[in-house]
């Protein structure tokens, strides 16, 4: 898995290249399903590349009816793979109800299968509330949301929004490894899922989504100590076959 197949190293400034990322905009079905607080823009105050990295910027402020902006891009519709190694190099914020995450979802185009059938493969997500740990997941049908197969990943004598750190997976057929700077600390095949339930993840095109959530079920609310604004830095994202 050395042939780069995609990649954005965020050379240009301003907007995310059109190219290769869309926009999520506004605060979908119940906050994305997860009762997020965040109004997802495309505007430069809450995303933009500069000095060769993307910022994604979550911001307090009371904008169309939410208390918090911030943005989610994915290459929907411009790069899906199935299989491959997913790498980002990022700087993570940090602070009570913040949640950061790169993942990739199934390709849902079609409209007939929906979440969880597609599959979800959460390759790096963070409570922001807990700096030196984070988590990789899978989720599918009969294991998603908090039935999610997980593990987490804790930096030794670190913390992960003090500097940049690798986080990747190796996806093959009936595997996921995953990855924080080289380092392998979990691989999920279908012998991790409950009794029963279905593989989704060799019949589909996946593709890659980054953004920055305020609140939701998995980090809660900020607290009065949370301080904003807060980035996640992205210095790359890779794809290999």
């Amino acid at each position: 898995m050395n042939q780069i197949v995609w990649a954005d190293e965020f050379t240009t400034a301003g907007a995310p290249d059109s190219s290769k990322w869309s926009f999520d905009i506004g605060t979908g079905q119940n906050g994305w399903g997860n009762n997020e607080l965040q109004y997802y823009t495309d505007r430069p105050q809450n995303i933009e590349v500069k000095d060769g990295m993307l910022y994604i910027k979550a911001v307090k402020e009371p904008y169309l009816g939410s208390s918090y902006t911030s943005a989610k891009i994915t290459t929907k519709g411009s790069f899906e793979q199935k299989y491959g190694r997913y790498e980002a190099k990022i700087k993570l914020p940090w602070g009570q109800g913040l949640w950061p995450a790169f993942w990739l979802l199934g390709d849902d185009s079609n409209g007939s299968v929906i979440w969880p059938q597609i599959g979800e493969i959460d390759i790096m997500e963070y409570r922001g509330q807990q700096p030196t740990i984070v988590h990789g997941s899978i989720h599918g049908p009969g294991y998603s949301a908090g039935e999610a197969i997980t593990k987490s990943y804790t930096l030794p004598n670190d913390r992960f929004d003090t500097d940049f750190h690798i986080f990747g997976i190796e996806w093959g057929p009936n595997y996921i490894n995953y990855y924080v700077d080289n380092v392998l600390y979990n691989q999920i095949t279908p012998k991790n899922l409950p009794a029963g339930a279905e593989w989704v993840f060799n019949d589909n095109n996946f593709y890659i989504i980054l953004n920055l959530a305020v609140g939701g079920s998995f980090v809660g609310s900020p607290s009065t100590q949370t301080v904003f604004p807060q980035e996640m830095i992205v210095d790359y994202v890779r794809v290999y076959k």
